[in-house]
């Protein structure tokens, strides 16, 4: 299914449904497509929010993890969402967990999928290796346990993004800055309800890194679904959605009585 996406003021979104906010935030190499799945299955319960994260759009000085969370930061404000369900995939996720250590009166809980901020294997000091096709595409096979998911038009795409110069640049701008950008003395400070979902067969953000922030972050708990690689989200999103509504669900719970 398509979906209309909004401009309001220097802001592009997607926006489908109402009640609580649902936040979802995208990768490095993320799209909003990577998320249909989840705004097909929640926008009858909640109002689905996907903003497109500026990833080559900033200047270079600000083509930081701390830049896009800046960035997201304003978009919040300026719609101002309030009690956020807050969802990032892999980058994605390292900016959650910046907004909401450093904005935690906006968040109602927060959901990390394929993160990074503790851990990542990076594409390598040659990436992204331009004009080599079957380099992209390889790479690209790498997110997912089951390698047909990267499609010919997946990888098509990253290859024209890798091909323009100054997006190149900064792309690996994004991934220096994402590696150096380590939370592990941070996220003990997270007080939400902290939803972790990892894929068993994660190559990038393998499953000691969902098992280390589960350890770190106080309120958490961590599930693991197998035969499934860096984007749960979008490999196994039956098994995916059925996790994160269970838990968004008993967070409405009344407390039980001792």
């Amino acid at each position: 299914m398509q979906y209309e996406i909004k401009q309001d003021d220097k802001f592009r979104f997607i926006e489908e449904g109402i009640g609580e906010p649902l936040l979802l935030l995208h990768g490095l190499f993320g799209a909003l497509s990577n998320f249909s799945g989840q705004i097909d299955y929640f926008r009858h319960q909640y109002k689905v929010v996907v903003p497109i994260l500026p990833l080559l759009e900033l200047d270079l000085i600000h083509t930081t993890v701390g830049g896009l969370e800046k960035y997201l930061h304003k978009f919040v404000e300026y719609r101002d969402y309030k009690d956020i369900n807050l969802l990032g995939n892999s980058l994605g996720g390292h900016v959650a967990l910046l907004y909401v250590l450093r904005h935690p009166e906006r968040i109602k809980s927060l959901t990390l999928t394929g993160s990074s901020g503790l851990f990542e294997n990076g594409m390598g000091d040659t990436y992204p290796k331009r004009g080599d096709y079957e380099y992209i595409r390889k790479k690209t096979e790498l997110t997912f346990y089951d390698p047909n998911i990267a499609t010919k038009e997946l990888v098509d795409e990253l290859y024209e993004t890798v091909n323009v110069r100054m997006k190149a640049i900064k792309i690996i701008a994004l991934a220096k800055n994402a590696i150096r950008n380590n939370m592990g003395e941070e996220v003990n400070q997270i007080k939400q309800p902290t939803l972790l979902i990892w894929g068993n067969n994660d190559a990038i953000t393998p499953p000691f890194v969902g098992q280390e922030f589960h350890k770190l972050i106080p309120n958490s708990e961590l599930h693991f679904i197998d035969k499934c690689g860096h984007a749960p989200m979008m490999e196994r999103p039956e098994e995916f959605n059925t996790i994160l509504l269970k838990f968004l669900r008993k967070l409405n719970e009344p407390a039980a009585v001792a």
